[in-house]
């Protein structure tokens, strides 16, 4: 008998996980409409409009969305529980989800991969997929950040919707809903700080393991995932002993070669972080039967994820690169990368999030006070504000009287228009930040101005 579509609302739909869920239900032929604050603020944003060419329907966020059709409605875990959608599905008995929630239940009618970590699950999850797409596996995508080769005029690029029973998630640690997932695979990039203390995601990832019915792919060079690893784990490394270990890396500006046994495989991305991406992948697909010659045929086809690592100029003399890096285990990797291709590098950060700021304070006054050279220079934008009741009882200020304090060069400016004044005596501009969109359009603005 055929099931008939689904008629759901996304509330929050612009958000990097809801999005990529959206998509995929429209793309699977089920009715999607949704609305967000950031399209109420600008109508012609450019996600919007992919949305209306997928066929899902935009509506402002003041409830009027939803009515007594809509058969769930989903909503971002940023959307507050008293915005009007919420109370208008409670008043109708509408079934209501978070998108946690609404992820899990549909991973568990696929053979699913749950690509898990503090640092690299965009990256990751997108490098499977495209492999896996590449290579003839027809996979399935709900991920976070935006494939390159995957971006259309109707498709944002975090979503693909395939004939196969494999489904590569992003299975994010944020909101603690990680230990509902029940994948057939898991892979675990690393283990820091991030959005919780490093024991209790720890107590995350130990669950999802648990929960886990086939391989577990680890990675043994991260010391606090030596403490939780799970004896049937297949491993990846570049420094410790290993199951799928390089035996020569040569890491470049913006790419990096290395052989794993015996055959050559090159990655069209710099950084020893993205080595990591890499052997995990090539570690997954190794063990479901895909051999060496073939992976190392397409893995230099990938280009990426948008905002990571994305070069706006590189003409010689100067570079300029837009990021994602947001926590201190991936600002440490990104500064290490560049540091390699430029003497004086002015960095430009935007923390993403008063409460994530409060959190780690302590570990990003320590990872700038390491990595910052007397060459460089940090400036700190203003803390991202989205929205919402989080207490703003901490700047960037208070970020670089830490850093400062421990000499290094920092300031902290209150508008962005300030920073085309700071950049003009570097050979590297570094604009990163997380949640952002805006920030790659700083990204092209210094570019613009250090190329005129």
């Amino acid at each position: 008998m055929r099931v008939r579509p689904l008629k759901i609302f996304f509330s929050g739909i612009a958000g990097s996980g809801v999005s990529a869920i959206a998509v995929f239900m429209a793309d699977r032929g089920n009715s999607v409409s949704g609305s967000d604050r950031t399209f109420d603020i600008n109508p012609r944003h450019p996600l919007k409009e992919k949305f209306q060419k997928k066929g899902i329907c935009i509506v402002p966020q003041d409830g009027s969305g939803i009515d007594s059709t809509v058969d769930c409605a989903v909503f971002s875990t940023a959307v507050e529980p008293d915005r009007p959608e919420v109370v208008k599905a409670r008043l109708l008995g509408t079934q209501m989800k978070t998108r946690p929630e609404f992820l899990a239940e549909i991973s568990q009618s696929f053979s699913t991969i749950a690509v898990a970590g503090t640092s690299g699950k965009s990256t990751t999850s997108g490098m499977l997929a495209f492999l896996m797409k590449r290579l003839g596996r027809e996979p399935n995508l709900i991920g976070g950040g935006r494939v390159k080769q995957f971006v259309t005029s109707s498709n944002p690029g975090n979503t693909i919707t395939g004939n196969s029973d494999y489904l590569v998630i992003e299975a994010c640690e944020s909101d603690g809903t990680i230990i509902h997932y029940r994948p057939q695979h898991t892979i675990l990039l690393n283990l820091a700080l991030d959005h919780h203390t490093v024991d209790e995601t720890s107590r995350m990832f130990e669950t999802l393991m648990e929960n886990t019915s086939g391989k577990i792919i680890l990675n043994s060079d991260d010391a606090n995932l030596g403490e939780i690893a799970h004896e049937h784990a297949v491993t990846f490394s570049v420094y410790t002993p290993s199951r799928y270990r390089p035996d020569t890396v040569s890491l470049k500006p913006f790419s990096t070669d290395f052989t794993l046994r015996n055959t050559k495989f090159t990655l069209s991305l710099p950084g020893e972080y993205n080595l990591y991406n890499a052997l995990s992948c090539i570690a997954f697909l190794s063990e479901i039967g895909i051999s060496h010659a073939e992976l190392a045929e397409v893995l230099h086809e990938f280009q990426g994820i948008e905002r990571r690592f994305d070069v706006h100029l590189n003409d010689g003399n100067r570079l300029v690169i837009d990021d994602y890096a947001h926590n201190p285990h991936k600002i440490s990797s990104l500064m290490k990368t560049v540091k390699t291709m430029k003497e004086r590098i002015c960095y430009i950060f935007q923390p993403h999030g008063f409460g994530s700021t409060r959190l780690m304070k302590k570990e990003y006054i320590e990872t700038f006070a390491e990595n910052l050279r007397d060459s460089d220079h940090l400036v700190l934008l203003p803390i991202y504000y989205a929205g919402g009741t989080a207490g703003r009882d901490i700047s960037s200020a208070d970020l670089a009287e830490g850093i400062r304090f421990s000499g290094r060069s920092v300031e902290a400016v209150a508008q962005r228009e300030e920073i085309l004044e700071k950049i003009h005596g570097y050979e590297a501009c570094i604009i990163f930040g997380a949640r952002d969109e805006t920030l790659s359009d700083l990204a092209k603005q210094v570019a613009r101005e250090l190329s005129g």
